[in-house]
C-alpha cells in the first residue's frame, strides 16, 4: 500500500498478515455502520486511532502494546540491574496517541462528528522505536545498558496514517508532547505497580 493511509483506504487490499483478524474486524465495523444507516437511518461512525498508550494500559510484555511493554521492560531492568533489551534495530517508525488525548477526541466525535465515514485519530509525529525507548529510559531513570536484539524481527517499517481529515475539523487540537505523555504514564505505572496489568 502507499503511505500515508487515509480513511478512503480502509478497505483497500488484504491486511498485513500480522494483524489479519483484527484488521478485518475493524473493516466490518465500517460495513455495519453503513448498513445501519442505509436500513435504519442510524448515525453511527467509527474511529481509527493509531497506537494508544497511557495510564491503566496493559503493561504485559507478551500481549501488551509497544510502549507499555517497553515501560515494563525498562522498569524491570532498572529494578534488577540488567540490560534493557529492545527487539530489533529500533528503526521502525510509529505514530502514538496518548490515551488522554484520545479520550478528548472521542468526546468530540460523539458530540460533533456527523459523518458515517470513519475518521483517523492520530498525531502527525512519527517516531522511531529507538527514540521512544530512549524517552522511556529517561522517564524511568534507567542508567544501565540499552541492548538492541538485532536477531529479532523489526516488523513492518512504517504504518503512517494521515490525520488530514481530523485536522480539517480540529486544526488547533494540541496533542500532549510525547515525552510528557511518557513521563505521566511511567509515573502512573510506578505509582500503581502492584495493581497494574503486567
Amino acid at each position: 500500500t502507499s503511505y500515508p493511509i487515509d480513511e478512503t483506504m480502509v478497505h483497500n487490499g488484504p491486511p498485513h498478515s500480522s494483524n489479519f483478524g483484527y484488521s478485518y474486524a475493524k473493516r466490518m465495523i465500517d460495513v455495519l455502520n453503513r448498513s445501519y444507516n442505509e436500513q435504519h437511518g442510524c448515525q453511527f461512525t467509527s474511529v481509527v486511532p493509531c497506537n494508544v498508550f497511557g495510564p491503566h494500559d496493559n503493561f504485559n510484555i507478551q500481549n501488551g502494546h509497544v510502549i507499555p511493554g517497553l515501560i515494563n521492560k525498562a522498569y524491570q531492568a532498572k529494578k534488577s540491574g540488567t540490560p534493557f533489551e529492545i527487539w530489533g534495530t529500533g528503526s521502525p517508525l510509529r505514530q502514538f496517541i496518548y490515551s488522554l488525548d484520545l479520550a478528548k477526541l472521542f468526546i468530540w466525535v460523539l458530540r460533533e462528528y456527523e459523518e458515517i465515514d470513519p475518521i483517523i485519530l492520530a498525531n502527525e509525529l512519527e517516531v522511531s522505536i529507538k527514540d521512544v525507548a530512549l524517552m522511556i529510559v529517561d522517564a524511568v531513570g534507567f542508567k544501565g545498558e540499552v541492548k538492541y536484539l538485532t536477531d529479532k524481527a523489526d516488523g513492518q517499517y512504517k504504518k503512517t496514517a494521515s490525520n488530514a481529515k481530523l485536522r480539517g475539523y480540529l486544526p488547533q487540537f494540541q496533542f500532549t508532547p510525547l515525552d510528557v505523555a511518557l513521563k505521566e504514564t511511567v509515573q502512573w505505572y510506578t505509582d500503581n505497580y502492584d495493581t497494574a496489568r503486567r
